[in-house]
């Protein structure tokens, strides 16, 4: 089991002060495991220090901005695949299936492909095994965190280290996931109307199989649920 996924997770979460607090032990826990380059974990401690030294209403203002506002930056995996698709319901099921079968029981309120949700979850498993799922969502993360670098936000640090950890590389079949979400400014509030009409992104027999198997089959994107991400494993 990593804690460095527990970590990425609690960085990905909604500020809080308990996070601003615990910046020391994030710190000690990415240096004590050592599963990233020096590099990566220099901006990952500079991301922390960022986050310990800032007000906390300034840290949530910018993550509603940038997380909360649109679709194309989602932190909901299959935002990014299905949009408002018939597949929603039995993926979550599916997905909700797949936690439960690990021993890992999730609040009625928390949807299962919320990212941060998805990290502790990968925290509980053996490396190798959580290397692998990661992997299944590369593609995924690879997209975000090329819309956070364009943004010059720190928060694409984590994406980077999710690309160093996945045990997969992004596949390159997968070009229709960056054509269901264009990523268009989310400052221009008509922009931002359209994208949440935008017509349910599907996919036919020609996409690619990643995009239905394994893991990514079994998650769907929806809204983030309240702040706060409390996970409870059974007695």
């Amino acid at each position: 089991m990593a804690k460095t996924f527990k970590v990425l997770s609690a960085l990905l979460s909604y500020p809080t002060r308990e996070l601003q607090e615990a910046a020391g032990a994030l710190r000690a826990t990415i240096r004590d495991e050592a599963l990233l380059p020096e590099s990566t974990e220099r901006s990952l401690e500079k991301l922390i220090g960022e986050f310990a030294a800032s007000d906390l209403y300034d840290l949530q203002e910018g993550y509603v901005d940038l997380f909360d506002r649109g679709r194309s930056l989602s932190l909901y995996l299959f935002e990014h695949v299905h949009g408002e698709s018939r597949d929603r319901g039995q993926a979550m099921i599916d997905l909700k299936a797949l936690y439960e079968s690990h021993g890992l029981d999730t609040a009625s309120n928390e949807l299962p492909d919320f990212l941060p949700l998805f990290l502790e979850f990968l925290s509980t498993l053996p490396l190798d095994e959580a290397r692998d799922l990661l992997g299944q969502t590369a593609h995924i993360n690879a997209l975000l965190g090329e819309r956070l670098r364009k943004r010059d936000t720190p928060y694409a640090a984590l994406f980077e280290a999710l690309d160093l950890l996945a045990a997969a590389e992004p596949d390159s079949a997968n070009t229709d996931i960056r054509s269901a979400l264009p990523d268009e400014d989310e400052a221009d509030l008509e922009t931002l109307d359209q994208q949440w009409e935008d017509a349910p992104v599907t996919f036919g027999p020609e996409a690619a199989p990643s995009c239905k198997d394994g893991l990514i089959a079994r998650i769907r994107a929806a809204r983030r649920p309240a702040p706060g991400l409390e996970v409870r494993r059974p007695q």
